[in-house]
């Protein structure tokens, strides 16, 4: 076996895990490349069809091939899709800095689509590589009731055994792709055939590594026009996958400061 059947068995292990254990589960769709895979991963766990609900949370500031892309799918995949909007930028802590405070707003429209529909379990598509703070999650993360994530008492994971008891009104985050790296999505989806927004693909010496929000994101210097240019030039670059996030580019603190609150 090598080793993206490894991380697909993994993953697929922690999808049914999450599915059989928690009551209430929902996707999150970012509309991105990890995302993009976790749904396939989804539809691998579960003979073609994802169980449960699939829910982007939406700022309203996507690129408009995030959106096409998003329409076409969710009809293509059969998705339950559920669209969940974001609250104004007032609404959110004005002490973060311009790019975190917008980014802000997924936060708070995520804690109100929590309360909506009451979800127990929601399926993140992070990685442990792609930011420091990630780094330190753990596959099934508990969230206090407000969404706050405590990365100071994270629950012990030996042997893939996974803790998925939760209190009342709290829920807990899966993360089923933690172990992937960016290399392994792009082989992953190459391999597999996986639909990709053009985006990430490079033109006029560009490309997006990460997708964000259009005022937020930016691209990098790219030629990669394919994906196994990305896969080569993956293996030569130092430049961060998320360069192009003008909120990794702000107070240090920003990012952990979001992710405490309730960010992804």
């Amino acid at each position: 076996m090598n080793r993206l059947d490894e991380l697909e068995a993994r993953s697929i292990y922690v999808l049914r895990e999450a599915f059989a254990r928690l009551n209430r589960l929902a996707l999150l769709w970012s509309l991105g490349k990890d995302s993009n895979v976790m749904i396939w991963l989804a539809r691998k766990a579960f003979f073609g069809h994802v169980p449960f609900p699939v829910m982007h949370v939406d700022t309203g500031k996507k690129f408009p091939e995030m959106y096409a892309f998003r329409d076409r799918y969710a009809v293509e995949w059969n998705l339950d899709l559920k669209l969940e909007p974001c609250p104004g930028i007032e609404e959110v802590d004005q002490t973060l800095p311009p790019a975190a405070r917008s980014a802000a707003r997924k936060t708070e429209g995520l804690k109100r689509a929590l309360q909506k529909h009451g979800f127990d379990g929601l399926i993140a598509g992070i990685r442990r590589d792609e930011e420091p703070t990630r780094a330190k999650e753990r596959v099934f993360s508990p969230r206090g009731n407000q969404g706050a994530w405590n990365v100071r008492e994270q629950p012990p994971e030996f042997w893939d055994q996974f803790n998925a008891s939760l209190p009342l009104g709290t829920h807990m985050r899966i993360h089923p792709i933690l172990q992937w790296t960016e290399y392994d999505i792009w082989a992953y989806t190459q391999r597999e055939k996986i639909p990709v927004i053009s985006l990430y693909f490079a033109k006029n010496g560009k490309r997006y590594r990460s997708l964000g929000d259009q005022d937020i994101t930016s691209p990098v210097a790219s030629s990669a026009a394919d994906i196994p240019e990305i896969l080569t030039e993956l293996r030569a670059t130092d430049v961060p996958e998320r360069a192009g996030r003008a909120m990794d580019h702000e107070a240090e603190d920003s990012f952990e400061r979001l992710r405490v609150a309730g960010y992804l």
